[in-house]
């Protein structure tokens, strides 16, 4: 399908629609803030959590598949029903469940204990992304989606980077139990969200769609159809797979193979963390301008020529450099993936299928801290990070299953 073209907003039309879309950007970036939070803070208070549970390498790689798989779920839930009464107050819930169960975590004095509340914690983690996407989708118009979608992102490195910063600081003060005690503010986002938001015009309406909104056949029901889903899923397969297997390890490569400090892997982890926002800023711009395709290829391959040059490097310039050059592409695609499948999917179903397509990919990419933690026994993991190169390469391959209906400005 050719790109149509669209001209941006008038200047004076900015104004009086500004508030409704800005709005919708903080409200999902706060949120998706504190999923980034508990994300790279589950990597860091690994290590003492496993010496207190007498755990090994896979039960706590465990932890973050688990977590994964209760995203499935959740999505699938979460997106259904907020395709069917709405963003706003689904979004809310979904967090509140993500709040809850992550705080709960702070209570568990047994490996099934932890692993049950990291499972129930997920099913509210798998709401956010989708719906919070959707929310901005539907709010700005589509000349400047992919920019908004990555603004989104840019919230989720602000949880990383806050972990990696205040965990070395606070972990030996209040231990692993009070630093999941911390994911209780998400509770306060969920009220934040609630007064601060009203549903966009664009999105679906609880008497018009809730029966479209409880469908799949919009996301599978033509050949169409289920290539572009395949397509999206790929993506995002690899994109959490490669994402999730390089952070979880990273402070233990950093700290293993180099021996550095915990204060000195949170900043080297830092450094990495603001080169993905740097891609990230920067691949909503590219992608408004040149299309989405175009920018999605430009960032592939800089991701698998960075994660080599990553697994090369031995000093710590060079580890500090390559760490934020290999962020910028390894992550700078996540900003990209809430604009393509909104763009790909209509409004009764888009939460569905931003949730499901997405989530479906963590629940892959749950599994590359187990993989890469496995195959790092034997090869280490430096040169398992190199090993992911070739995933992106099957990344650009998938692209080709994608039917091209982005709408792109006038550049």
């Amino acid at each position: 399908m050719t790109s149509r073209v669209i001209s941006p907003l008038p200047e004076q039309s900015r104004p009086a629609r500004a508030r409704l879309p800005w709005a919708s950007v903080a409200g999902s970036a706060v949120g998706y803030a504190m999923d980034g939070f508990d994300f790279l803070l589950l990597g860091f208070v690994m290590p003492s959590l496993v010496k207190d549970l007498h755990l090994d390498m896979v039960q706590g790689s465990w932890l973050v598949t688990a977590t994964l798989l209760g995203t499935v779920a959740g999505g699938l839930g979460f997106g259904l029903l907020s395709d069917a009464l709405g963003r706003i107050r689904v979004l809310a819930i979904s967090i509140l469940v993500f709040a809850l169960f992550t705080g709960l975590c702070a209570f568990a004095h047994s490996y099934a204990e932890l692993l049950a509340c990291r499972v129930a914690a997920g099913v509210g983690l798998g709401g956010e992304f989708g719906i919070g996407m959707a929310l901005v989708a539907e709010s700005w118009p589509p000349a400047y989606r992919a920019r908004a979608s990555s603004y989104v992102g840019l919230g989720w490195q602000a949880g990383v980077f806050l972990a990696a910063i205040s965990t070395p600081l606070l972990l030996p003060l209040i231990g692993w139990r009070g630093m999941f005690l911390l994911g209780a503010v998400p509770a306060l986002v969920a009220v934040f969200i609630r007064r601060g938001l009203a549903e966009p015009a664009g999105s679906p309406r609880p008497a018009a769609s809730a029966r479209p909104g409880l469908s799949l056949r919009p996301l599978l029901g033509s050949a169409a159809a289920r290539r572009t889903a395949l397509g999206i899923l790929v993506l995002c397969s690899v994109q959490n797979f490669c994402y999730y297997g390089v952070m979880i390890w990273l402070p233990n490569y950093l700290a293993g193979h180099f021996g550095y400090t915990l204060t000195r892997t949170g900043l080297w982890t830092a450094t990495t963390v603001l080169g993905m926002a740097a891609g990230i800023a920067s691949f909503g711009h590219v992608a408004d301008r040149l299309g989405q395709k175009i920018a999605f290829r430009t960032w592939m391959c800089g991701a698998a020529i960075m994660v080599v040059v990553y697994s090369q490097m031995t000093t710590p310039p060079g580890l500090l450099v390559a760490g934020a050059a290999m962020g910028f592409f390894v992550n700078g695609m996540i900003g990209g993936y809430g604009a393509l499948i909104s763009d790909s999917y209509p409004a009764t179903i888009r939460a569905t299928a931003q949730n499901l397509l997405f989530n479906g990919g963590r629940l892959v990419g749950g599994f590359g801290p187990v993989v890469m933690g496995a195959l790092s026994v034997s090869w280490g993991i430096g040169r398992t990070i190199a090993v992911l190169s070739i995933l992106y390469l099957i990344d650009i391959a998938a692209l080709a299953l994608i039917s091209d209906t982005q709408e792109t400005p006038a550049s």
